[in-house]
C-alpha cells in the first residue's frame, strides 16, 4: 500500500461493488459471483458479512435511508428554535447533497422502491412513513408559525418528494438529454436554488425574510 492510502475492508469493498453493479445492471441482473469478482473476495465472504445478495439489498436500503432520514430529523428537531421555512430549506440542501455524493446508490434505491416486492412493502411501512412524517412536520409547523400559506400538506409533500428524487432516479435521462450531471456540486447548487424559489412561493408576506443561502447551507 502506498503512503497516505487507506485500506478498504472486505465488507466495505463488497458493499461498494454491490452498489456499483446494482446501479449498472439492477438487482436481478447482478449475481453474487459478479459482486465477489468486482470486490476481489471469495463468494463465501459475502455470505459471511451479508448472508447473501438479499442481505446486501437490505444493507443498501438501511445505509441510504438511515442517513437520508437523519437529515430530515435534524431539521424537525431544529423547529424548536429555528423557523420552519429555514429548516425546510436546510433539509432540502442536505438531502440533495447527500444524494449527489451517493448518486449510484440513490438511483438504485429510488428505482428499487418503485417495484412492488416484500422488501419494498417493509421499506414503505418503516422508512417512507418516517419520511412522510418529517416532511409533513416541517410544512405543518410552517403553517402554524405563518411562514407558509394554508394549503393541503399532502400535496406539498408529494411535490417536494418528487423534486428531491427525480434527478437521481432519472440521472441517465438528465445526462443524455439535458447534459446535466446530478453527481456534480454545480448541479446541486443550481437545482437547490430552483427548489428554494418554489418554497418562497409558498410563503406568506409574514414569512418572507432576508434569509441568505449562506444561512441555509
Amino acid at each position: 500500500m502506498k503512503k497516505g492510502q487507506t485500506s478498504t475492508s472486505p465488507k466495505e469493498a463488497i458493499f461498494q461493488a454491490a452498489v456499483s453493479l446494482f446501479y449498472d445492471h439492477g438487482y436481478d441482473g447482478t449475481s453474487v459471483r459478479d459482486i465477489a469478482g468486482k470486490a476481489k473476495v471469495n463468494p463465501a465472504t459475502i455470505s459471511y458479512y451479508f448472508k447473501g445478495k438479499q442481505g446486501l439489498l437490505e444493507a443498501c436500503f438501511t445505509h441510504f435511508f438511515e442517513q437520508y432520514l437523519h437529515f430530515l430529523q435534524e431539521e424537525v428537531d431544529a423547529l424548536k428554535y429555528i423557523r420552519a421555512d429555514l429548516c425546510l430549506k436546510r433539509a432540502v440542501f442536505k438531502v440533495l447533497k447527500f444524494q449527489s455524493e451517493h448518486h449510484q446508490l440513490s438511483r438504485f434505491i429510488w428505482r428499487e422502491v418503485s417495484i412492488d416486492s416484500q422488501v419494498v412493502r417493509e421499506i414503505i411501512s418503516s422508512y417512507l412513513m418516517k419520511e412522510r412524517f418529517y416532511l409533513k412536520s416541517l410544512f405543518e409547523q410552517g403553517m402554524v408559525d405563518r411562514s407558509f400559506k394554508k394549503q393541503p400538506i399532502s400535496f406539498l409533500v408529494i411535490q417536494l418528494k418528487s423534486m428531491l428524487t427525480m434527478p437521481f432516479l432519472n440521472s441517465q435521462q438528465l445526462r443524455e438529454v439535458w447534459q446535466m450531471f446530478p453527481q456534480e456540486y454545480y448541479f446541486v447548487d443550481q437545482y437547490y436554488q430552483n427548489i428554494d424559489q418554489w418554497i418562497n412561493l409558498l410563503m406568506t408576506s409574514e414569512g418572507s425574510s432576508g434569509f441568505t443561502k449562506e444561512l441555509i447551507i
